[in-house]
């Protein structure tokens, strides 16, 4: 028998407690089965020599024109490509965007609960194994629709978001970006044995020693990196989040760009946004924080230009991680040259009473309307360039951003971040500490090691003395991560 099918007999009947990633609810854990072609969405059975025994489906919308982007989507524990498909709004992106997606599937053949094998060396290093394979399917595709090679994109879910790091690392000469939802860091575990570590608190290292992991899967390539996004639910009790920390401190370090963010936003969902720019001014990490969602890929079905997928098993209702991932790759700008609109520039508070704020800026040349988000939640789309929110509460600082809308219904940039405190009642109050302290005076709590800020549950890293954060009260009782720009009024 040759050693690699004795290699994945072995696997198949390894104990339940040396699985990875069971990501199925407890009691109902069942091996996926291989997906079968839904709509829109085809099997191809021949795109290669196939060393990591995978199955590849494949989604392009009508009249796909060459040059056109590709987006690789892996699916995670338990699921199949056709659950991605169905859920994570890629196709409807594809259909709107203009790209093909390839959703790669590997089944209980390969792992007992259909996982990918990011923890191992024979199937996530270059040229081995599902590594191998998924890139056979690249290619594939790529002289399937004319794609542009330039813009080739894989994202994943889970243990596709640890494969998804694997092959940024293995192959940053294929992969312009990427995107790690509730994933682990590239080559963070190197056996099976090891991935439950990485899972629950992976190695703790040096940006620079995680830097090297990736620095050695491809040996003596020395760029262009990929941009990479990472989500993280912080309340993930699967793939904990110290992972995504561990993951921008390993793609920070890869840029050479350090671990202070460039800027930070907040999002709908509950969802934090830090940017961590390259020597350009471009994003080149971003990280996405959804507080107090649990293991899964955040989705948020509904109308809307930044909605998409549906919820179903982690598939979860926060914000449309696809949309924002899309804009962070470029996705929306269509081919090279074009672009979307810019972010509106000039965002200023122009008054304010006990329960509004009125807001203006600079008129975007092509703009059909705007979109004004407080908080990271859309509250208007008004044709000119002001516009005034009511029905606010006394003494209390709110964000805003702008973004311009051409006539396709295509959001553009956001605008730099303004706050706006209404008059009356008790001011917002910023307050920086340690973790330990704000847990001490009431104004966070601890859970699993970690300290989440009370009322938006946001975590703030390691429950100790070392890290500092600066939180803003408002209301009284809700605290939020503000180290940027708080400031008591």
């Amino acid at each position: 028998m040759r050693p690699s099918v004795l290699r994945r007999l072995l696997r198949r009947v390894a104990s339940t407690a040396a699985l990875v990633l069971v990501a199925a609810v407890p009691g109902t854990v069942a091996a996926a089965q291989p997906a079968a072609a839904a709509g829109g969405l085809e099997q191809v059975t021949a795109f290669g020599t196939n060393p990591g025994n995978l199955q590849m489906y494949e989604y392009a919308p009508a009249g796909l024109p060459a040059n056109a982007p590709l987006v690789v989507a892996l699916h995670g524990c338990t699921q199949t490509a056709t659950d991605y498909y169905t859920h994570s709004g890629w196709p409807e992106y594809a259909d709107r965007w203009g790209f093909a997606v390839v959703f790669p599937q590997t089944t209980s053949a390969n792992n007992a609960l259909s996982c990918f094998g990011w923890f191992d060396p024979a199937e996530d290093s270059r040229d081995r194994g599902e590594a191998a394979s998924i890139v056979q399917m690249v290619e594939h595709a790529k002289q399937q629709y004319g794609s542009d090679a330039r813009r080739v994109y894989v994202t994943g879910l889970s243990a596709g978001g640890g494969m998804t790091a694997d092959l940024l690392a293995a192959y940053p000469d294929v992969f312009a970006g990427g995107s790690v939802a509730s994933g682990l860091p590239a080559q963070c575990a190197t056996s099976q044995a090891a991935a439950s570590g990485c899972q629950t608190g992976p190695q703790k290292l040096t940006p620079a020693q995680w830097g090297d992991k990736v620095r050695g899967a491809h040996p003596g390539y020395a760029g262009p990196w990929p941009r990479v996004a990472i989500w993280q639910g912080t309340s993930d009790y699967t793939v904990y989040p110290a992972n995504a920390t561990a993951l921008r401190d390993q793609w920070t370090d890869v840029w050479g760009i350090g671990q202070t963010p460039s800027s930070t936003d907040t999002l709908p969902g509950n969802t934090t946004r830090s940017v961590y720019d390259d020597a350009s001014g471009k994003p080149a990490v971003e990280t996405y924080s959804v507080a107090g969602m649990g293991h899964g890929l955040a989705v948020s079905a509904g109308p809307g230009a930044d909605r998409c997928g549906s919820t179903g098993a982690y598939f979860l209702s926060a914000l449309c991680s696809t949309y924002y991932t899309g804009v962070f790759w470029g996705l929306d700008q269509g081919a090279p040259g074009g672009g979307r609109l810019p972010a509106p520039s000039g965002l200023r508070v122009t008054g304010v009473t006990a329960d509004s704020a009125s807001l203006s800026w600079d008129p975007v040349p092509g703009a059909a309307s705007y979109t004004v988000h407080r908080d990271g939640t859309k509250v208007a789309s008004p044709a000119s360039t002001a516009y005034t929110d009511t029905g606010l509460a006394a003494g209390t600082a709110y964000q805003y951003t702008v973004t311009a809308v051409d006539e396709s219904a295509t959001s553009g940039a956001p605008s730099p971040q303004v706050t706006a405190t209404t008059s009356g009642g008790t001011p917002a109050r910023c307050l920086t500490a340690t973790n330990y302290a704000h847990v001490a005076a009431g104004r966070a709590h601890t859970t699993g090691g970690y300290a989440y800020a009370n009322g938006s549950n946001e975590n703030m890293g390691l429950y100790n003395v070392f890290v500092t954060h600066t939180l803003r009260e408002s209301p009284a009782g809700y605290f939020v991560i503000a180290d940027t720009g708080c400031t008591n009024r």
